[in-house]
């Protein structure tokens, strides 16, 4: 049996095993207390078993996932299914041990529960949308070196990028990451093609504060490195990636532009509303012959593709927000909409 099938067997078995010790743990419960302790375990949003289960679907081979997927859900059903039955028998068992003489019939006090940040439901609908398509996750530093974020990224010196003016500077040869394309670096300095990533987080500029700006802000970057890539695969990525995310409605355009790090460079627009207004949805382009020799690639080797997206602007054109600041006010009648 080769390695990807252990790997897959392996996978199913901690799902049956997952699927076993989750039904048997809702079965026999005594208390309201029990039973929330156990839902977390296994049902937990972001360290639950089931949650873990399926990050382990990113880590497969393409043929494999959709046994392991379909496998995935039936469990995940169960034990759904297994955590609102048991909840429902302690109540009726609440109920039935009542004090005599209570009214059950008042309503009783509102119990408020929190929620993810929409910054973050969005992050992570971005990486399932992305890993169903093929791309792993990477992660990198927001304290980065000059190189990485400038000299590998063919943004030399006396570029005026990296004017002290446009950059949150720590020291010299340090600073706030400006754009999350340091982290391709990382990846390819490290990896040999073919690359198929995406990498998500805060990056950082000074401008003034308004409506579609801050000095903080969230950035996906992708990047794809094989022989023979194509401005063609960028283009039908960016679109695919726009109808799963924003709907089959959405209208997206490339304009010609220009950045150091990708040539030929372009700007990606969506269609914000019906008043016909274009805003912009990030920056892409194929990534620069001077980059790839940066990591010790050959550019008459292989080629690549790389697109920087703003997450802030995908979330407010999906839920129909005008401006980011809210994002940031930590105002909970705000919030709460999520």
């Amino acid at each position: 049996m080769s390695s990807t099938s252990n790997e897959t067997t392996a996978a199913l078995a901690e799902l049956d095993r997952l699927e076993s010790e989750g039904l048997t743990a809702f079965e026999t419960l005594a208390t309201i207390p029990d039973w929330e302790a156990a839902r977390v375990v296994f049902l937990g949003l972001k360290q639950g078993r089931l949650k873990v289960a399926q990050e382990a679907l990113k880590t497969l081979p393409g043929p494999d996932r959709k046994t392991y997927g379909q496998r995935f859900n039936a469990v995940k059903t169960a034990l759904e299914v297994a955590c609102e039955t048991a909840k429902t028998k302690l109540d009726q068992s609440v109920v039935k041990t009542a004090v005599i003489g209570e009214d059950l019939t008042v309503p009783g006090t509102a119990r408020g529960f929190g929620r993810r940040h929409p910054l973050t439901q969005t992050s992570e609908e971005l990486i399932d949308i992305f890993g169903r398509m093929g791309f792993e996750l990477a992660r990198g530093p927001e304290i980065e070196d000059t190189f990485h974020n400038f000299e590998a990224l063919n943004i030399p010196a006396d570029h005026p990028a990296r004017e002290p003016l446009d950059n949150f500077y720590l020291t010299p040869k340090t600073l706030l990451r400006s754009q999350t394309s340091t982290v391709q670096i990382r990846v390819m300095e490290a990896t040999k093609p073919p690359i198929r990533v995406v990498a998500l987080g805060r990056v950082y500029r000074p401008d003034a504060v308004d409506a579609t700006h801050s000095f903080m802000f969230h950035q996906i970057e992708g990047l794809y490195v094989d022989r023979g890539v194509t401005m063609a695969n960028l283009k039908s990525t960016l679109r695919q990636f726009a109808k799963s995310y924003l709907g089959q409605d959405v209208t997206v355009r490339f304009r010609p532009s220009f950045f150091p790090f990708t040539e030929p460079s372009v700007e990606v627009d969506m269609m914000w509303d019906s008043s016909g207004r274009w805003v912009e949805m990030g920056g892409a382009g194929m990534v620069d012959p001077n980059v790839l020799r940066a990591v010790g690639y050959d550019p008459d080797e292989v080629s690549g593709f790389a697109f920087g997206l703003g997450i802030e602007r995908l979330c407010m054109r999906r839920h129909g927000i005008d401006d980011i600041r809210p994002f940031y006010q930590n105002d909970v009648r705000f919030l709460s909409q999520f």
